[in-house]
C-alpha cells in the first residue's frame, strides 16, 4: 500500500503500525526509531480528524480536497505543526474552524493533547504565537526525521 492510499483510508493506528514495521526493517538507528513514531503520531493526530471532517487546509488556510503525502509532509514541518496547533486551538475555543477559506462549515473539536505534548517536548512555544522561539537544533532534528519518514513508506 502506498502512503497516499494509507492517508486516504487508514486509521492512525494502522499507519503507525506500518511505520513501526518499516522502521524495524530499515537500517535506521534506534535513536531515529524512538523519535519518528511519536512525530508521525503527532502529525496524524490532527490531520486525520481534519480528513474525517473533510476540512483539510494548507498552512496558509487554503482548502484542500484530498489528503496525500505531499500534504502530510508539508504539515510535518515543525513550524507548520506549530501553526496548526494555534489554528486548531483557536478553532476549538470558538467552536468553528478559523483562519481558513472554509466558511460556515460544521467543525468538531479536535483533541490537541498528543500534538501539544509532542511540541512541548521539543521546547516549542505554545503560548505566544508571534514568538517563534525554539532551539534550532530541534528544527534540524525534525528535518532529518522528515527525510527518513519520506523514505520509509513510498
Amino acid at each position: 500500500m502506498t502512503l497516499n492510499e494509507l492517508l486516504k483510508n487508514s486509521t492512525k493506528e494502522e499507519i503507525l503500525e506500518l511505520y513501526s514495521k518499516a522502521l524495524d526493517l530499515s537500517d535506521e538507528d534506534d535513536f531515529w526509531k524512538e523519535k519518528i513514531l511519536p512525530y508521525v503520531d503527532a502529525v496524524l493526530s490532527v490531520l486525520l480528524p481534519l480528513r474525517d471532517q473533510k476540512l483539510l487546509f494548507t498552512p496558509e488556510g487554503r482548502v484542500v480536497e484530498e489528503i496525500n503525502q505531499e500534504f502530510f509532509f508539508r504539515w510535518s514541518d515543525l513550524i507548520c505543526l506549530r501553526t496548526i496547533a494555534f489554528i486548531l486551538e483557536e478553532s476549538n475555543e470558538k467552536n468553528t474552524l478559523v483562519r481558513t477559506d472554509y466558511k460556515d462549515v460544521n467543525y468538531e473539536k479536535i483533541d490537541l493533547q498528543i500534538l501539544g505534548e509532542y511540541l512541548s517536548s521539543f521546547k516549542v512555544n505554545l503560548t505566544e504565537e508571534d514568538s517563534l522561539d525554539f532551539p534550532i537544533a530541534n528544527y534540524n532534528l525534525h528535518t532529518g526525521m522528515l527525510t527518513t519518514i519520506k523514505t520509509l513508506i513510498k
